[in-house]
């Protein structure tokens, strides 16, 4: 099964995304490059370290659950609905490789290009808000905050993700949460 439903994505948006590749300056690329390789993987292990420590048990088990539910719905997706990163169908540039040399590389030794519908970089930040939400923490939920929205703009402005999948990421995320807390309180 050879199929790519990227071409209907993009008659959809019309190179929304790609537009942003024209903006790129030095100052911002490696400002996103920050979030997402740096400030997203370190806010999804500080969140869980955070849960821990202050013994927030509800919100950890949302979280974990949480998860695994996004992880299931997604994996269908990236295996039967391939739809390619917005820089790889235009042939345009990796600003992650351009930043670090070789980080395609390494990613792609454990995924495809192909594996973007839905978003799990703005899933998985729009879960720890809402999961931190519950702590009551604003500090921490104003940092949370602040990553989702970083990483939501990184997808783009990286022209990793198509707006098809950050609207997706985001409405698995809410779909998930909403789900998972509502059999919590069954229980």
């Amino acid at each position: 099964m050879n199929v790519n439903f990227t071409p209907t994505i993009q008659a959809i948006e019309d190179g929304a995304v790609q537009w942003f590749t024209r903006l790129w300056t030095p100052v911002l690329v490696y400002f996103f490059v920050f979030i997402y390789i740096g400030l997203y993987p370190f806010m999804l292990w500080f969140t869980l370290l955070y849960f821990i420590l202050t013994e927030q048990n509800k919100p950890m088990k949302i979280f974990a659950y949480s998860l695994v539910g996004i992880y299931a719905i997604a994996l269908p997706f990236y295996l039967f609905v391939p739809i390619t990163n917005v820089y790889h169908y235009y042939g345009t540039p990796s600003a992650l490789n351009m930043v670090i040399p070789s980080i395609e590389h390494f990613f792609y030794t454990t995924t495809t290009n192909n594996n973007c519908f839905p978003s799990l970089h703005v899933a998985m930040s729009m879960l720890l808000v809402q999961t931190v939400a519950l702590t009551h923490n604003k500090r921490f939920l104003y940092l949370t905050y602040f990553c989702a929205i970083c990483v939501t703009g990184a997808v783009i402005y990286l022209a990793i993700h198509w707006l098809t999948d950050v609207i997706g990421g985001a409405l698995l995320a809410i779909g998930v949460f909403t789900l998972v807390t509502h059999f919590m309180k069954e229980t």
